[in-house]
């Protein structure tokens, strides 16, 4: 989860580096997505009952050199996989 952060309870935490167990939520709800490649940047959390993630990703069509950026939104239950919730052009 990204830095621990005096916030209100269920306020969202500010956008910082991806911590191994980020990324791994990441590409677990990610698996399946195709068509497009969605490299996250920075996250930000927001615990819940579970944790809801929004991760500031580049992304890209291949072959096109074209990027933009996105917000692609992660619920992470207490029990059970994570999965995408949106995908933001941004």
């Amino acid at each position: 989860m990204a830095t621990q952060e005096l916030l209100t309870a269920g306020g969202w935490t500010t956008y910082g580096p991806l911590t191994p167990e980020d990324q791994k939520v990441f590409d677990e709800a990610m698996k399946g997505i195709i068509g497009v490649n969605y490299t996250p940047k920075e996250v930000s959390t927001q615990v819940v009952a579970g944790v809801n993630y929004r991760y500031r990703c580049n992304a890209s069509v291949p072959p096109s050199e074209v990027v933009w950026e996105a917000i692609v939104e992660i619920f992470a239950p207490l029990e059970g996989a994570p999965y995408v919730v949106s995908i933001h052009r941004i």
